[in-house]
């Protein structure tokens, strides 16, 4: 009896996981890629091609000792200044985590010099893209399933009845 609530709880579970469906979900991205938050990096080429989306994160790796991380408006941006930062997102530990949470262009600069040697990145976010819509259905003939209606219906299903089957020859 122990066995079989097992089995069930594991296929509970399983169907459970199945019939998730994943939504387009927030990306972490490391400022700077392999070289991190450093005055070595051109962060307008880095920048450039990466569709920042409403709830993204960037991650600022560096050398605490060095550098820090502000957010600025778009004129101290330009003038790097650092005297009268919007956000001091540095935690002393070098690897500080900033919720790109709201839609609008960001401006971070290193508030300990390295501003001026290029070491500042403006990042524009936009709202997530709508979901992909729906097909329209085929009327005529035999009825079709859809790509989307088979992989996230019928093949979970077909997986839990394999599970379910394997698992009941086992217990016999």
């Amino acid at each position: 009896m122990e066995g079989l609530r097992k089995m069930v709880f594991v296929v509970g579970c399983f169907l459970m996981m199945s019939f998730m469906v994943q939504e387009a979900s927030a990306v972490r991205y490391i400022v700077g890629s392999k070289m991190g938050w450093s005055p070595t990096v051109n962060y307008t080429v880095w920048a450039r091609d990466i569709p920042f989306y409403k709830g993204d994160w960037l991650f600022f790796v560096y050398d605490r000792n060095q550098q820090n991380v502000l957010e600025v408006n778009k004129t101290n941006f330009e003038l790097c200044n650092a005297e009268h930062f919007l956000q001091n997102w540095t935690t002393g530990a070098g690897r500080d985590v900033v919720p790109l949470n709201v839609t609008k262009t960001y401006y971070f600069i290193s508030g300990k010099g390295s501003c001026y040697s290029g070491m500042k990145v403006a990042i524009h976010v936009h709202n997530p893209p709508p979901p992909p819509s729906a097909a329209p259905m085929k009327s005529a003939g035999v009825p079709h399933l859809s790509s989307s209606l088979k992989s996230r219906i019928l093949m979970p299903s077909l997986f839990t009845i394999a599970a379910v089957w394997d698992a009941f020859i086992f217990l016999w």
